[in-house]
């Protein structure tokens, strides 16, 4: 505002007028001076996203295909649990880390998402809601891309949520994954925040995970494990890691052996995932009794560990699915 000429103040007017009473248009900001609304027309795209489609589970789950003005599109996903309705949201188009498993990756990377495109996608799923009286309680980072590949974007995304003049949304109900880049794991650490940072794993040694996520090439099991060692003890704060169980891959009792063995004595949660069904791979779903032993024998390591809760398994709910299947529809 200071650099158009405009008293500083006027900047806490548009940030109620976005975030508070999230308005569709310059023009409905009545306490600006007309100038200045047209000069914010002008330079500013309001609405980044377009809607494409919306999918709605039977849990609750509301998955959206978002537009972006260049004609890419990404996902978001709106998520109900028992403490309050959690946005997944989304930091790049496409992903370039190739891990297996993962339906995000093919294709490759597009191009990183800029910050007002990620915050836009909290402020999309909060507009969605506001039609039920439904407020956005926390937010995951862990949809498709790499949030540590777009690291200051994600960073200043982060703020402009936890702003209290913004959406408002607590450091300690936002949580960041990510793949293994060890480099901004430190930086993360550093910026002395009470924002959760999540790890996926999803192997218990070096030439597993290598062949599941070949980011594990570049940053190996020993130096991420470095890394998560000097974020616990830099934060407190306890870590996350992710593990997607894999049928034959990476669930069999000797790999929850090791595992536990690896994480023994850190202050951390194993999260294990029930692998989703890729039409593009050919993996299949650890059986249920499979998983359940599983998390005996990593609890007899004393890890925490817990299941998580599948979400809109009736919907292409998965990173990645519902724009993969936009893109061959485009492209047939």
């Amino acid at each position: 505002m200071t650099d158009q000429g405009q008293p500083a103040w006027r900047a806490k007017q548009v940030m109620d007028w976005l975030y508070l009473k999230r308005v569709d248009s310059f023009e409905e900001m009545s306490n600006l001076p007309k100038t200045l609304r047209n000069q914010l027309a002008d330079s500013f795209e309001l609405h980044p996203l377009k809607v494409i489609t919306i999918q709605k589970s039977q849990d609750g789950t509301v998955k959206f295909l978002f537009g972006l003005t260049d004609g890419h599109a990404i996902e978001t996903v709106i998520m109900r649990h028992q403490y309050g309705i959690s946005v997944c949201v989304t930091t790049q188009v496409g992903c370039r880390i190739g891990c297996t498993f993962c339906a995000s990756t093919l294709g490759g990377l597009k191009r990183n998402l800029t910050a007002g495109e990620i915050v836009a996608q909290v402020v999309m799923a909060q507009k969605h809601l506001d039609s039920t009286n439904e407020r956005v309680r926390s937010v995951v980072v862990m949809g498709s891309g790499e949030p540590f590949e777009n690291y200051d974007a994600t960073m200043h995304f982060i703020r402009i949520i936890n702003d209290s003049s913004g959406l408002h949304i607590g450091q300690r109900h936002i949580t960041v994954s990510t793949s293994g880049v060890v480099p901004n794991i430190y930086r993360f650490a550093d910026e002395n925040w009470q924002v959760g940072l999540a790890i996926s794993l999803h192997a218990p040694n070096q030439d597993l995970r290598s062949s599941l996520m070949p980011i594990n090439r570049r940053y190996p099991l020993a130096e991420l494990l470095d890394a998560c060692w000097y974020y616990l003890e830099k934060t407190g704060r306890r870590l996350t890691f992710e593990y997607a169980l894999i049928g034959g891959k990476n669930d069999q009792d000797e790999h929850a052996h090791e595992l536990g063995k690896l994480l023994q004595g850190m202050n951390c949660l194993v999260n294990l995932i029930p692998v989703n069904y890729v039409p593009e791979r050919n993996y299949t779903r650890t059986p249920r009794k499979q998983i359940f032993k599983f998390k005996r024998i990593l609890e007899s390591y004393q890890v925490n560990t817990t299941i998580r809760r599948e979400h809109g398994h009736d919907i292409d709910a998965a990173c990645g699915q519902l724009r993969a299947k936009h893109s061959q529809l485009i492209q047939t």
